[in-house]
């Protein structure tokens, strides 16, 4: 059984392709979120529904290969499926359904025949350019049949040195889909947060050049990998890991990963070192070990950022600075699963990179960053109107904005400032409603604006209760319950969006709210219209 956000993203996407005859759209699903299942589910679909399709699941890792399979076997236990991948010694062809090795496969398009549909896991993998390994496959499989359509998953929509996937001419994808945020799973508990923590050591890159949007590797490893840095960097772990089950650091390279593994040893702790040129016997049981608690700390290099999971793993320490966000958030979301004995997963960034790139939540690409990123926005209080963060004056009604000194400051990493979503709660004053053009795509809208006390920035939400589809049928659904609770009757039966706003401007407002940012909107996670009078009846 698929989970909601699940089953959503495959409505999603069936819903993208009744819209678009033509073009190849991406979901975009957060580490954690079971994209295999997803896989599974669309998977067997397809075969379901038109029986004489044949679909090619492409990914870059044998360790995916083989997850993705073994899910498709828990949900369709005789599934028509097949695997090519060299890595893991099959090469079979003749299924319906073929899990496949990019590296095995991309000269393989003649074997291969006929495909009607490709997914392809880890997709930011894919060049936006007409070059690589994928796009070479792709587009021998297309002149075998032109009407091939392609599906892209990742957590991570956001290509080094090129910005987003659906960027450029010749980009792969389309668009994109976000069926769900990580703060949803936080909320219903498929994920487990992250705390972040400033380090004492701090590695120092400054003098390090980049070459194609990151790091030129050996310069890297020549400023990271040091005796005092490997002592200072362990030592911390060490000290700061005191309860903590399973740790996993991500390091430079092969030589770094080795001395942080022999360093932890010196402390005594039972770690090892797994890298690209580990012999696949010896690292299926390092990783095993790891698993069972019988090794407390596994170091790599570049290698565990992607299809490796473990629930368990407690602590991350990020020894690797990147300049690429998707390495970031692959690094970080090893350590988003939840967890049979704690509630969190501590990250140790002695790299710098939850400064360098943000929050996961709202991870701002380099390209972003270099443009000057999202200009902030706020509300403002007097009359609604959208104006940038830095105002002083509403430029409409002349509200005079109380900027501290406070705001001005850059702000500073603590416990949960990695997932940028720690949960603010506001007593609410009054609310306002209003009708609202999205000024991209010109579809109406409702937008709801909660007041708090005067030192409160306001609080704006946006309901798409006009769109089509999944969107506009959960707004539609927010809406009748907000009716409910705020005591509004017959909201059903206003002809237009500026009655329904009039209705609901009328009713009562909760008492408090809790959200958090959503990249720059506002995201509510609950509406409380008790609690105020909880907290009064307690207190008398």
């Amino acid at each position: 059984m698929l989970r909601d956000y699940q089953q959503r993203s495959i409505n999603m996407l069936y819903e993208w392709f009744e819209n678009n005859a033509s073009g190849n759209p991406a979901l975009v699903l957060p580490t954690g979120s079971g994209k295999s299942w997803v896989l599974s589910a669309l998977c067997r679909d397809a075969l379901h529904n038109w029986p004489e399709t044949r679909v090619l699941m492409l990914t870059h890792q044998l360790e995916l290969i083989e997850q993705n399979a073994e899910k498709m076997r828990l949900m369709w236990p005789n599934a028509p499926m097949g695997i090519y991948s060299a890595s893991i010694g099959k090469r079979q062809l003749d299924q319906p359904i073929t899990f496949a090795g990019i590296q095995s496969v991309r000269t393989k398009a003649e074997e291969i025949g006929h495909i009607d549909l490709v997914v392809i896991d880890e997709c930011h993998l894919c060049n936006n350019a007409q070059q690589g390994g994928y796009r070479q496959l792709l587009a021998a499989l297309q002149a075998i049949n032109p009407g091939i359509r392609i599906i892209g998953l990742t957590a991570t929509p956001y290509r080094l040195g090129q910005g987003m996937l659906t960027d450029g001419k010749d980009a792969l994808f389309d668009d994109l889909i976000y069926p769900v945020t990580i703060e949803e799973l936080l909320y219903k508990g498929h994920l487990s947060p992250l705390r972040s923590k400033i380090t004492d050591m701090e590695m120092d890159v400054g003098a390090v050049h980049k070459r194609g949007g990151e790091y030129v590797a050996k310069e890297l490893e020549a400023a990271v990998d040091t005796m005092d840095a490997n002592r200072a960097a362990v030592a911390e772990i060490v000290r700061r890991g005191q309860g903590y089950r399973s740790w996993l650091l991500f390091c430079v390279g092969v030589s770094h990963a080795q001395h942080i593994a022999e360093e932890l040893v010196a402390h005594g702790i039972k770690a090892a070192c797994v890298t690209g040129s580990t012999p696949k016997g010896e690292r299926r049981k390092l990783l095993e070990a790891f698993k069972a608690g019988e090794l407390q700390a596994l170091t790599n290099a570049n290698v565990l950022t992607t299809g490796f999971d473990h629930p368990g793993t407690d602590l991350v320490a990020m020894l690797r600075p990147t300049l690429s966000p998707a390495l970031y958030v692959q690094m970080a979301g090893r350590g988003l699963r939840p967890k049979p004995h704690t509630d969190h997963c501590l990250v140790l960034d002695f790299a710098g990179n939850v400064r360098r790139h943000g929050p996961i939540t709202n991870v701002i690409t380099p390209e972003a960053a270099g443009k000057g990123g999202t200009a902030p926005s706020k509300d403002c209080p007097g009359c609604g109107e959208i104006v940038a963060a830095a105002a002083s004056k509403c430029p409409d009604c002349g509200y005079e904005f109380d900027i501290t000194p406070s705001e001005k400051k850059e702000p500073r990493l603590y416990d949960d400032d990695i997932m940028g979503n720690k949960p603010m709660e506001m007593e609410v004053t009054k609310w306002r409603w209003r009708h609202h053009v999205s000024k991209t795509s010109g579809k109406e809208m409702v937008k709801v604006t909660y007041y708090g006390a005067l030192s409160d920035k306001p609080v704006t939400e946006y309901l798409p209760v006009m769109h089509a589809g999944i969107a506009g049928e959960k707004a539609r659904a927010m809406i009748q319950h907000i009716a409910v609770e705020a005591s509004v009757k017959n909201l059903h039966e206003q002809p237009d969006l500026h009655a329904v706003c009039d209705s609901l401007n009328a009713g009562q407002p909760p008492a408090v709210i809790h959200y958090a940012m959503d990249g720059k909107f506002h995201r509510i996670h609950h509406r409380d219209w008790h609690a105020l009078e909880v907290a009064t009846a307690q207190s008398g």
